[in-house]
């Protein structure tokens, strides 16, 4: 079926077993970038199990960020890891859901495409994932593509892409495919035991569903040691050399290094027929987690949100920071303030000791008045500030209130109507009823000013930048506000939107309506998680 299309791409199949958020993607984002540094092409997809069409309509309590590739797809949290390991850009293709799988099916019986025919799990379901599974090995030429697969193994969510996967293998003939499979290896503190006993369900559980694995990473948090990864080989018709140890380590930028030591690339290529000459080039990987290990100095940001309960939620600024500390050799310390409990009373309490205020993202009236308090402190008291969408919308809408004296300026989204919407719906939004999938998203133009922090960042006039919002800066205010010092220092060149905005009269302020974290990556973190470091670095406490 797939044989003229797919005989010079490899395939990776990764599944996980025992308990979830085990790090596949950690797994699979370092074995694309070891598989790089021998200079194969190499992209990752993410098959999540749920029934939403995608994550953007989901909690972030739930799922963690929703993370916004260049051409506009809201996808999981794990596609912003592939990117930042691979520096490979994304898309539609990368991320696909039970839901986007069952929509399609379900469209095309509508239009007729079936010809009457029953439509079932098996051939239509499965035959569905397999097109989307093979479509990135199709259009994209690269010599290996890596697909995770969400949840674990045993879960009835996860069975379809089990099942196709069982097939794809047998489809793709021996050599052109294989199955990475994680699984926990729980240490039992009162014995001073490792138990390998769930390892075993867990890929008999595989092995029911018609899948042998290949390789298998034994995720623990103490080593294991050479007679339990023999134990495991032996119980699970694996090899000795193909059972690999994942320990817990500092950062997760070790993890390659670790995968690397355990000759885990070699390993996967000889599966895979491939040529396996020498080793793979991490030189400047190496270099990079020395820098993170061994700063030569802290800086304290304070990331003022409403989801701190769960850093997930901001885990790309989380990692923008990793990269721009690395860049200034300093490590950056989040501390996560709680937006619902800042108050312009209380705000040199919570903010006075940190060395730059980053106002995050998000929706809703939840934690705004904390927040524009956080972006009222920041400027009043020269702090390096950083909003970025929501957050830059804060400080807009603190400035109408504060210095352009407008008290009862806000955004039509917390308020309406008010008498001064600063923060206005955008145009093209005020006709959409649907939720998902149907916000500003994706990379659009930016034209910078000479004379900003933006440019000083960026050291060019024309960027792109990815967007996820419906709310945007009113221009009809924008004479007020840069007569009264706060300037528009990108715009967008197609329709006038401002992009981002900056107080004249402040060390660094920066607040940007696009988000700056996606594209921010160990092989270029981004200039201005970079700037704002440098410049939180310079206020140091």
């Amino acid at each position: 079926m797939f044989e003229n299309e797919t005989k010079n791409t490899k395939y990776i199949f990764v599944t996980g077993g025992v308990a979830s958020s085990l790090g596949k993607g950690i797994i699979s984002a370092s074995l694309a970038r070891l598989l790089q540094g021998r200079g194969y092409s190499v992209t990752i997809q993410k098959l999540d199990p749920y029934i939403n069409v995608d994550p953007g309509t989901l909690n972030p309590y739930e799922h963690g960020e929703c993370y916004v590739t260049e051409d506009g797809a809201e996808t999981d949290l794990d596609l912003g890891h592939y990117e930042r390991f691979t520096a490979i850009t994304t898309s539609q293709a990368n991320n696909v859901t039970t839901g986007k799988i069952y929509q399609s099916v379900i469209n095309k019986e509508r239009r007729g495409d079936f010809l009457g025919k029953t439509v079932q799990v098996i051939p239509h379901i499965t035959d569905e994932i397999k097109r989307r599974i093979m479509l990135l090995g199709k259009k994209g030429g690269y010599d290996v593509v890596i697909t995770e697969i969400g949840g674990t193994v045993g879960d009835i969510e996860s069975l379809p892409f089990i099942e196709a996967v069982r097939q794809l293998r047998y489809e793709l003939g021996y050599g052109n495919s294989m199955v990475l499979h994680l699984t926990l290896v729980p240490y039992m503190r009162a014995s001073g035991e490792l138990k390998t006993k769930p390892t075993q369900h867990s890929v008999k559980q595989l092995l029911e569903n018609g899948l042998q694995p290949d390789v298998l990473v034994l995720r623990s948090e103490v080593e294991l040691g050479q007679d339990i990864r023999r134990k495991v080989a032996l119980f699970c018709n694996v090899s000795p050399n193909a059972v690999v140890e994942s320990i817990d380590v500092p950062t997760i930028y070790e993890v390659p290094l670790k995968m690397q030591a355990q000759k885990l690339d070699e390993v996967v290529l000889e599966k895979l027929q491939l040529p396996c000459e020498g080793e793979s080039d991490m030189t400047t990987w190496k270099e990079f987690v020395e820098r993170v290990k061994n700063p030569k100095d802290t800086v304290n940001i304070a990331l003022v949100g409403k989801y701190t309960e769960l850093p997930d939620a901001y885990k790309s600024i989380v990692e923008a920071f990793i990269h721009a500390g690395a860049a200034n050799e300093v490590k950056v310390k989040v501390q996560y303030v709680n937006a619902e409990k800042v108050n312009d009373e209380n705000a040199d309490e919570m903010l006075g000791c940190w060395d730059g205020i980053l106002v995050a993202p998000g929706f809703g009236h939840r934690g705004i008045e904390g927040k524009i308090a956080a972006v009222k402190y920041a400027r009043e008291k020269k702090v390096p500030f950083f909003g970025i969408c929501l957050g830059m919308q804060c400080a807009v809408i603190e400035f109408a209130r504060n210095v352009l004296g407008y008290k009862d300026a806000n955004s039509t989204e917390m308020e309406t109507p008010t008498e001064h919407p600063v923060i206005d719906l955008m145009e093209g939004q005020k006709n959409v009823t649907d939720k998902g999938g149907t916000m500003r998203l994706g990379a659009y133009p930016c034209r910078i000013k000479r004379d900003s922090n933006l440019y000083a960042a960026y050291e060019q006039e024309v960027i792109f930048e990815r967007h996820r919002h419906r709310y945007e800066f009113n221009g009809a205010y924008l004479a007020e506000f840069e007569k009264a010092g706060m300037r528009a220092t990108g715009i967008n060149p197609e329709t006038g939107l401002v992009e981002a905005v900056e107080v004249v009269d402040h060390p660094w302020y920066v607040g940007a309506q696009f988000h700056p974290e996606y594209k921010s990556t160990v092989k270029r973190p981004h200039p201005l998680f970079v700037g704002f470091v440098a410049a939180a670095l310079k206020n140091k406490k």
